[in-house]
């Protein structure tokens, strides 16, 4: 316990067969090919024919991708298969199939084009993009990079950008660390000018393509930075009146002793692990934040996994 008082928010819940992007496991066996889940904690693939939680789009595709994996496999071992429904069609991301000869690729290619599939990767390499798969995050339409991080339903991830907004709806000025493909950032632009810090190159340049094709935006800039490595400082952070970071599962324990000694009057805190935003809140309260709000996002049904968004505000210091 990190001795956080603080009134957590009604949970919001998410509804049955919304999630837009799963990652099934595949491995070739004696009988045919094995699409699936592993069994949690075990290497085990419990093989799917049906999927509760998981958009229709997927669900009506599995004997196609079990198909596709098929088609891409070049190894005895398992391997995973990230599928994503964009507003173009599946998006599928094979990882660790082993090594395609060049009949394999053209085989594996001319049946995604068949099956009207929006881009077939492996290892982040492009095998074939009949379509650019694109997301919308508010009304600003972002081209996905092979891979990229999406948050798993398109209600979460608004449901966390509305309390975002909200928060800082008075911010002029607006960093987004962490920022990926510009889920806030993009939304954030709709009032105010934002500066989005994100370390994948990859995930910036779709932000920057995203933000430069828009309409009705506030100024958006761009920085390629390893916040883990380099946080922005204390004083590169006091050009901004709001600060919203989304850190992977470790958290931003370094990032949140720098936003600690800012005097950004406004800030929201997004994570997938309580433990983590436990020990970065406790730095930002230590650091003269009063913690407002946490509100828990039901995004990852039927787990023992939860999203959070916490609210922090900070008085401002008189001149």
């Amino acid at each position: 316990g990190k001795g956080i008082d603080c009134e957590i928010g009604d949970l919001v819940a998410c509804a049955p067969q919304t999630r837009r992007r799963v990652v099934l496991a595949a491995r070739r066996t004696e009988t045919g090919m094995l699409l699936g889940f592993h069994r949690h904690l075990s290497p085990e693939i419990v093989a799917i024919s049906e999927c509760p939680i998981s958009l229709p789009e997927i669900v009506a595709a599995l004997d196609l991708l079990r198909a596709l994996a098929e088609l891409v496999c070049a190894t005895a071992k398992s391997f995973r298969l990230a599928v994503t429904v964009t507003g173009s069609g599946l998006d599928v991301a094979v990882h660790e199939s082993g090594k395609l000869g060049e009949h394999q690729r053209r085989i594996a290619a001319n049946f995604v084009m068949a099956q009207g599939f929006a881009r077939l990767s492996i290892d982040d390499e492009i095998i074939i993009e009949p379509r650019k798969p694109v997301v919308m995050f508010g009304g600003v339409a972002v081209a996905l990079p092979p891979g990229a991080f999406l948050q798993a339903t398109e209600a979460a991830e608004q449901a966390m950008a509305d309390i975002v907004g909200g928060h800082l709806k008075r911010a002029k000025k607006v960093a987004d660390l962490f920022a990926g493909c510009g889920s806030f950032a993009l939304r954030l632009a709709a009032k105010s000018e934002v500066h989005a810090v994100e370390g994948d190159a990859a995930a910036l340049s779709a932000l920057d393509r995203g933000s430069r094709f828009a309409t009705g935006l506030k100024r958006v800039t761009g920085e390629r930075r390893d916040l883990f490595r380099r946080p922005l400082t204390f004083k590169e952070l006091n050009a901004f009146d709001g600060v919203v970071f989304d850190p992977p599962r470790a958290g931003a324990e370094d990032q949140s002793k720098q936003i600690a000694r800012s005097d950004v009057p406004y800030v929201a805190a997004v994570s997938c692990n309580p433990v983590t935003l436990a020990r970065d809140l406790r730095i930002l309260i230590d650091g003269g934040y009063a913690l407002k709000s946490v509100t828990p996002i039901d995004q990852f049904l039927w787990s023992p996994h939860v999203e959070a968004v916490a609210l922090l505000e900070k008085p401002k210091k008189r001149r």
